[in-house]
């Protein structure tokens, strides 16, 4: 048995995430306690809160760059409280993540901002990264813009890229953290229906959000980092974020 294969776990294949009485921390400040959260295969879902109530911790302990000290965290198979240092990256192999401000190399084209990732990721073949490329631009519908400079596109189509870089070694989970927060909402409507579909591949989804037009347009599973936990919103329920 392999060193990935003794640090995986197992658990009900449909279940990708699992978090049980998990105490999130960052640094000395503790930002959640008591976390539960269990997320399949395919699940499209909503973290919301105020500023600093915690989704971007939840985020960031997921992939490994808050190291959770506390509980039991399976994500991917991987176990989130032995997780090694040089494990992480074997992990976040399995995690595609979208961010609010795109994070892309400004002096490159799209295609060489994409082909940067799949390379530092262990690729080696020039058609295959070619082939891969055109894959992914075309699932997020930027199939003719692969020559473009990231400020020859709108802020959509750069969010479009960022979701394609997200895809490109077939993770089983993607976070997208505030990805609509410098869209327009006729854009962001957009990029959320493109996650949704995402979803339907068979991939779990979840976005960390404060956009209230958008949770109350395309309804989904939400949980709510609020007073310190995390509480799973509901149907019945209304999400009071106005005021977040």
């Amino acid at each position: 048995m392999n060193t990935t294969e003794r640090m995986q776990e197992t658990l009900p294949l449909d279940i990708i995430i699992e978090l049980r009485d998990c105490i999130i921390w960052q640094q000395d400040h503790l930002v959640l306690s008591d976390v539960d959260l269990v997320v399949r295969r395919g699940e499209f879902m909503y973290l919301v809160g105020r500023v600093g109530s915690g989704k971007t911790s939840v985020i960031k302990t997921l992939n490994a760059q808050l190291p959770l000290k506390d509980g039991t965290g399976i994500v991917a198979g991987f176990n989130l409280l032995k997780l090694k240092k040089r494990e992480i990256p074997l992990l976040r192999r399995k995690l595609g993540i979208v961010f609010q401000d795109f994070q892309l190399l400004t002096d490159r084209s799209v295609n060489d901002n994409l082909e940067f990732v799949l390379k530092a990721t262990g690729w080696k073949n020039r058609q295959e990264i070619a082939a891969r490329i055109g894959e992914v631009l075309e699932k997020v519908g930027l199939g003719l813009k692969g020559y473009k400079m990231p400020h020859q596109l709108s802020g959509g189509e750069q969010q479009r890229v960022v979701i394609g870089r997200a895809l490109l070694n077939d993770p089983d989970i993607i976070l997208a953290d505030e990805p609509t927060g410098n869209l327009d909402p006729e854009t962001s409507e957009g990029i959320i229906k493109l996650l949704i579909e995402i979803s339907k591949t068979g991939r779990a989804v979840i976005i960390a959000t404060h956009n209230y037009t958008i949770l109350k347009k395309f309804p989904a599973r939400t949980a709510k980092c609020d007073g310190g936990k995390l509480i799973e919103v509901k149907d019945d329920e209304e999400i009071e974020l106005e005021k977040l």
